[in-house]
């Protein structure tokens, strides 16, 4: 059974709809900041697992539409970043930059130790590694023929894609009760109380007035316009040999505009400041998420469980503790440092969009962190991906 675009888009909104359903009546969901998509997400792709060994009818997904909300949502987190936030981040950017590139080397070292510890190839280890967790699906798809062809690991796909997929699920959960933990345990608060850059507190809601029919044109139109520049941006530079995801370039361009075209058109209001912006990135956001978690085939990994498991539970435990004992001292042990704490959860084992979720989460609940919402992004969606090329490369030169 495929599901179309159409019917995978809407199928999203309806899990949306579960996860804040069940995350309203279950206290503990909403005490350990467990994102609403996450929740429904989950247990729908559990609904369609039960229907598989019940029934035999596997259930795929058209997911088009997906990718397109991934692209708005991290346009509108570049027309909400003002280049003052961004300059004050380049120090913590740098910070969480370095760590981020030891733990890819210590998420390599673990997967080749847990591989060769339960008897298999090292490579298997890089593939539980990097390839798959900080690198998530994309990259293990991308790596799997060479894991494959190169180093006869004929099944490093399925093991890549059940690797992912836990971490997924992992990167999804540990995220929110990190910065749970972190902010009571030291008491932390934003330094200014105020609202965060996307998604309304459970109890507060978007006033009505603050919303109407030509703000939310009006900020749907300057989305678009950076969109199409920063696709163009993007097709520019693969002609020049530099191959990036669509939402960078579209990130980037929003930067562009929304720190350009204020000062040079004084009198033009700007979408920046409009409630609709935050909630057209929220709608994106929720719904992606939600057709990611949904889509998950968590059947076809069954046979793998036990020897992904085994790696999975040692990686998750180097993460947790990585992400308390290392990134929450290097960021400043403050509120920003503890939201950062719940990002890195999500990019650790994850993926970018997971860490965004997740930061979501917790500022929904205790207060704005800006520039966490900068700094986790460009390190989870850009820099990430050109460093693990060289450090898979690099573990493949050494045990492959």
């Amino acid at each position: 059974m495929e599901l179309s675009a159409f019917e995978a888009f809407n199928l999203g909104i309806i899990v949306l709809f579960l996860g804040r359903f069940l995350n309203l009546r279950v206290a503990f969901l909403r005490e350990f900041n467990i994102p609403e998509p996450v929740t429904g997400g989950i247990l729908v792709s559990v609904g369609f697992t039960v229907l598989y060994f019940a029934t035999g009818i596997e259930t795929s997904f058209d997911l088009r539409a997906r990718d397109i909300l991934l692209i708005y949502f991290f346009t509108g987190i570049g027309l909400k970043s003002d280049i003052a936030t961004l300059i004050k981040g380049g120090r913590p950017l740098a910070l969480l930059l370095g760590a981020t590139l030891v733990y890819m080397v210590l998420q390599n070292g673990v997967g080749v130790t847990v591989a060769s510890i339960t008897g298999l190839s090292p490579v298997v280890g890089v593939i539980g590694g990097t390839a798959s967790l900080i690198g998530g699906h994309g990259t293990t798809i991308a790596w799997a023929p060479i894991f494959a062809s190169q180093y006869g690991i004929t099944n490093a796909l399925e093991i890549g894609i059940a690797c992912a997929t836990f971490g997924l699920i992992l990167a999804a959960l540990m995220g929110g009760p990190i910065a749970k933990f972190l902010i009571a345990r030291y008491k932390l608060e934003p330094a200014v109380i105020e609202q965060p850059d996307f998604g309304d507190s459970y109890q507060q809601k978007v006033k009505t007035a603050d919303i109407d029919y030509y703000s939310v044109l009006y900020s749907w139109l300057v989305l678009n316009i950076a969109i199409g520049l920063g696709l163009s941006l993007n097709e520019t530079l693969e002609y020049a040999g530099v191959k990036l995801p669509d939402f960078l370039t579209c990130l980037f361009m929003g930067i562009v505009i929304t720190n350009t075209v204020p000062r040079l058109f004084k009198k033009l209001p700007w979408a920046e400041h409009e409630p609709s912006l935050g909630l057209i990135s929220d709608i994106a956001l929720g719904v992606f998420l939600s057709m990611s978690l949904m889509s998950m085939q968590l059947w076809a990994l069954i046979d793998l469980a036990i020897p992904v498991l085994s790696i999975i539970a040692v990686q998750f435990a180097v993460a947790v503790l990585y992400t308390l004992f290392v990134i929450f001292n290097l960021m400043g042990r403050d509120y920003e440092a503890a939201v950062v704490c719940s990002g890195f959860g999500g990019i650790s084992l994850g993926a970018t969009p997971t860490a965004i979720a997740n930061m979501t989460a917790v500022t929904k609940r205790f207060g704005a962190a800006h520039r966490a919402f900068i700094i986790v992004p460009l390190v989870g969606a850009f820099f990430i991906d050109i460093a693990n090329a060289f450090i898979i490369n690099r573990f493949l030169g050494i045990f492959g």
